[in-house]
């Protein structure tokens, strides 16, 4: 019996994506599933993968380049596996209140490498972030940290859970 292997991918400007990533890869790997977290540009070929998760931060409602890269060269791929996509952004608890539609870059990514689903997860811009708009936002006191770990992981688990029930195997391995 062999795990599946699972690829997350992120695009991210100021890391906070990645975490969101790398929350995502562990509640992945706390349901056995062999699971790999890269930065989206460091990613080759996702097609040894039996699924992939790709996210990105929005920045001005759109994900970062390398994300959208990602999904436009290998779109073939993506599109003969099971993916879901996750995008971080919201200053606000908006995310956590509600389900957030994709804003409209990752929808047409997720039409045309025909997404299982999509989450919006909140995002997070504290002291020290990258960039003038960034830096000004953040001097405003409008940002902060509006991640919510424990609604990631459930997200995470879900996705599981449907990879599980594809299994030929079925649920559970």
């Amino acid at each position: 019996m062999t795990a599946q292997r699972v690829l997350v991918a992120y695009g991210t400007k100021n890391g906070s994506t990645a975490e969101i990533a790398e929350w995502v890869g562990a509640a992945l790997r706390e349901k056995g599933l062999d699971t790999d977290v890269l930065p989206a540009a460091e990613v080759g070929d996702p097609g040894g993968y039996d699924a992939v998760l790709l996210g990105s931060g929005l920045y001005a409602g759109r994900w970062r380049h390398d994300a959208v890269r990602l999904a436009r060269h290998h779109r073939q791929a993506l599109a003969r596996r099971p993916v879901w996509l996750f995008s971080s952004g919201p200053l606000d608890a908006s995310a956590g209140e509600r389900d957030i539609p994709p804003a409209p870059g990752p929808a047409r990514i997720a039409a045309r490498v025909g997404a299982r689903g999509h989450a919006t997860f909140g995002g997070s811009l504290t002291e020290g972030a990258r960039g003038f708009v960034a830096r000004q936002i953040v001097k405003q006191g409008k940002g902060g940290d509006f991640r919510d770990r424990e609604r990631i992981r459930r997200w995470a688990h879900s996705v599981a859970a449907e990879l599980a029930e594809d299994s030929p195997e079925g649920p559970g391995g």
